[in-house]
């Protein structure tokens, strides 16, 4: 499974540094966080495949361009992957987004799916699946599935992720081997709670700012 990890510059480590703390504003957070996804993102279209596109500028000469091969769409798992939307639009503008709502049960750990809408003709497109915390696997497993199903070749996802575990990336990958993967960071591990380590608390209640708890804990 092709994995790309963000080259680990001193920007991006600071840009890490503001979003992982625990006492950072929520303004801070999301001004930080939205820089990070964009990095995100633009691997990610980095990586889609592109064909010549000759355009003519208003000078009236040619120009010898680029345009991706094929539609592109946007699924973002909500909540969290919503909050990468915003990132999303600053870069391309009129794309059809797709919702799908899977929540983990907090006992068994185990995702249930609610809820999915996505746009009739998604299995012509290329899919970028959006959730920025990749632990224990399984909500990431369930969605893919679900565009799988829909008609999307495997090899047509791009899963656009902010931290990753070592354990949910190899379940991943050991499930959806041609499926492609784009995170800032692979953590060092799940704790006993299926927390990553050292984690970045609650990316979806720090991104809303709907709780403080996300700063103080992790998150799976």
């Amino acid at each position: 499974m092709p994995v790309h990890v963000l080259n680990q510059t001193k920007s991006l480590k600071a840009i890490h540094s503001v979003i992982r703390h625990r006492d950072t504003s929520h303004s801070l957070f999301v001004f930080q966080a939205n820089r990070l996804i964009r990095l995100i993102l633009e691997k990610c279209f980095e990586l889609l495949p592109y064909q010549p596109y000759e355009v003519r500028t208003p000078i009236g000469e040619l120009y010898e361009g680029q345009q991706v091969s094929k539609p592109l769409c946007a699924v973002s798992v909500v909540r969290a992957g919503e909050s990468m939307e915003y990132a999303l639009s600053s870069i391309l503008a009129g794309f059809p987004i797709g919702k799908i709502l899977i929540q983990r049960n907090k006992v068994t750990k185990l995702p249930h799916l609610y809820y999915a809408a996505f746009p009739e003709d998604i299995a012509d497109r290329y899919v970028l699946l959006l959730e920025p915390m990749l632990a224990t696997g399984g909500s990431a497993i369930m969605a893919v599935r679900e565009l799988l199903e829909r008609g999307v070749p495997e090899h047509n996802i791009i899963f656009a992720n902010v931290l990753t575990s070592p354990e949910g990336l190899a379940r991943l990958e050991s499930t959806y081997p041609n499926l492609t993967i784009v995170t800032s960071s692979v953590e060092k591990r799940l704790n006993e709670e299926a927390f990553m380590v050292p984690g970045i608390g609650d990316f979806g209640d720090r991104y809303f700012g709907t709780t403080r708890q996300g700063a103080a804990h992790g998150q799976a």
